[in-house]
């Protein structure tokens, strides 16, 4: 039986990560990026496909936590015979790829299993295994397969045994081993042993002093720092591309065929993730990413994708694994994404919207990052009618979707008001124009005046869950009796057992098969809504809703199944995070503006 997601601790240092179980399996690792083939994979298969498990041999009672304010985790194990701490982290900051794994002796005695298995190539390929000594005569494994190496140091090594490495033995109290595993490409030596007490404080150290730059001291400070920490984590250090999701194909319904790679960079998810943090103070994440966004998308404004490679690559083509059963039988696991292609004309808008924020708040503006959104707002104006496949990346035929179309206005007014309020050229007078046609023909044509609300997409009577940022965008002012009654249009339509639907799945519009839950970042969103709307009182409750679904270490997954209580989807999700993140402060706001 697959590990439930939310039972998955997430260890990272921004340009890798992996997903450790509660029992201490190592079950996805990605090496050396976020979006490289995975060394671990069993997450979506079987053992067979790659772990690294580190736990008791007999029933243990576990708990287990973040150390302060970082990513540095520690297990403690509670047997009948004693009780053992394991703590695992990827160290931050050295170039390096590694995995440290450290057992120590609490109490009594606990009998452990060690058991590595290395699958390259998720799980497809069976590397060559020897036992090598680096060059300070350390004993190690290694094992290679194509371009990757992987040395495994420790107290004491396991033992090989049908194509895997395995040892089981006893901690006592007062004892300690350590066990790290580094990737380097195959051609090069062993790399240097770490020394691993220090890294251990080091890593605690950044992601403390990291947290303690938020301004954020409203509602919730807890989780938001938290969902700050994740974000950060999914921030690629060295190249500044913003993943969505360290995983890939983590099902959307459990047997289902909803899977997808969520191992990229969605200019819309990061810009997102930018407002974010934007909104808590950190200004320099904001350099970082504009500026691999003007690397990302040089070239020909027509040739703007909606994600990126993290390293800014464009080619993502989708394939299925066929070796791999997917987690819990959900097939089939995808690599690559298919959207890569798809034409979402709400994208600009969300980065328009970020880097406007930006300059509010004092980001510098080079000539060439404005010259980059000049040249894009450009090649908007002239296509910006056109049917798209809109924030949700449906897969049946486009459509004139709303939300896509507030976002156009959006983009068209934000790059007005960088001409005349910030001093930038560009063609303000056609940008004008059509940004009050855009919002014009979005009242008319997304506008169901019998029910009150704004509509999924102009050819539909349904709605979608987007349209609560209607407000939060500056399209209409939060008490318009429009605004109002699409939040009550969606409150109607896509509440399920306390939680909000994206949309009616069942309508079609989307083009595939089966259901899915919740998605939690929409349930964040009506908080939002709720706070901006005056209804203070109901946004406090739903997002106290919210915040008890997430796990024991303060992570989320993409949605959650109410009548099952299991999170569901990639994990941890950026956009669950960053809409935690962003309802908070809406929250804060709205509680100080409220009288008495």
């Amino acid at each position: 039986m697959s590990t439930p997601i939310g039972e998955y601790a997430l260890l990272g240092d921004t340009e890798r990560a992996a997903l450790v179980s509660r029992h201490g399996a190592v079950d996805w690792l990605c090496l050396p990026r976020f979006d490289s083939p995975a060394c671990f994979a069993s997450l979506l298969g079987t053992d067979e496909h790659g772990r690294w498990f580190l736990g008791p041999v007999e029933e243990a009672t576990t708990t287990r936590t973040y150390r302060a304010d970082s990513f540095v985790l520690d297990t403690v194990h509670e047997t009948a015979g004693g009780r053992v701490r394991v703590t695992d982290l990827m160290p931050f900051g050295d170039g390096r790829s590694d995995l440290v794994r450290v057992v120590e002796g609490l109490e009594g005695e606990v009998e452990m299993d060690h058991e590595w298995v290395v699958r390259t190539a998720y799980g497809a390929v069976l590397p060559w295994v020897s036992r090598v000594r680096d060059a300070a005569g350390t004993p190690a494994i290694r094992a290679v397969a194509g371009p990757d190496m992987l040395v495994l140091r420790g107290t004491r090594l396991p033992e090989p045994a049908d194509h895997r490495h395995r040892d089981r033995f006893t901690v006592g109290a007062g004892e300690r081993l350590e066990f790290a595993m580094t990737w380097a490409p195959s051609w090069c030596e062993v790399p240097e042993a770490l020394e691993i007490a220090t890294r251990v404080e080091e890593t605690v150290g950044h992601f403390e002093s990291w947290a303690g730059r938020s301004r954020h001291r409203g509602p919730y400070r807890e989780a938001v720092t938290r969902s700050l920490l994740v974000l950060r984590l999914l921030t690629d250090e060295v190249r500044g591309g913003i993943v969505a999701a360290p995983t890939t194909s983590l099902p959307e319904a459990l047997g289902g065929s909803r899977n997808w790679d969520y191992r990229y960079c969605w200019l819309r998810d990061a810009s997102l993730t930018l407002e974010a943090l934007l909104g808590c103070g950190y200004l320099e994440e904001t350099r970082l990413w504009r500026d691999w966004l003007v690397r990302a998308v040089a070239g020909d404004p027509a040739d703007l994708q909606i994600m990126y490679a993290v390293d800014g690559s464009r080619d993502l083509p989708e394939r299925e694994l066929d070796h791999l059963p997917g987690y819990a039988g959900s097939r089939p696991v995808r690599v690559g994404n298919g959207a890569v292609d798809q034409q979402q004309s709400d994208v600009l808008g969300e980065v328009m919207i970020a880097l406007d924020r930006a300059r509010r708040l004092g980001v510098s503006e080079s000539g060439q990052t404005w010259a980059v959104q000049r040249a894009l707002v450009d090649d908007l104006a002239d296509h910006w009618d056109q049917r798209d496949h809109g924030l949700w990346e449906i897969r049946g035929p486009a459509q004139h979707f709303t939300h896509s179309r507030v976002m156009v206005w959006a983009a068209f007014d934000r790059a007005v008001r960088a001409v005349e309020e910030d001093g930038h050229d560009g063609d303000v007078e056609r940008w004008r124009v059509l940004r009050d046609r855009v919002h014009d023909e979005v009242c008319r044509r997304g506008y169901d005046a019998e029910r009150n609300t704004f509509t999924q997409h102009y050819e539909t009577h349904e709605v979608d869950a987007a349209l609560l940022v209607i407000p939060a965008v500056g399209f209409l002012p939060p008490d318009d009796p429009r605004v109002l009654g699409t939040v009550r249009a969606v409150e109607e339509d896509l509440l399920r057992d306390g939680f909000l639907l994206r949309y009616r799945t069942r309508s079609g519009v989307d083009g595939l098969d089966g259901d899915e839950s919740p998605f939690l970042a929409c349930s964040f969103w009506l908080v939002e809504a709720y706070a901006r709307t005056g209804r203070l009182e109901e946004a406090h409750a739903l997002m106290r809703r919210l915040l008890a679904v997430r796990t024991d270490l303060g992570l989320l997954a993409e949605e959650y199944d109410p009548r099952t209580g299991r999170l569901l989807g990639n994990f941890p999700q950026a956009f669950s995070h960053l809409a935690l993140v962003q309802a908070a402060l809406a929250l804060a706001e709205a509680d100080g503006a409220a009288p008495g």
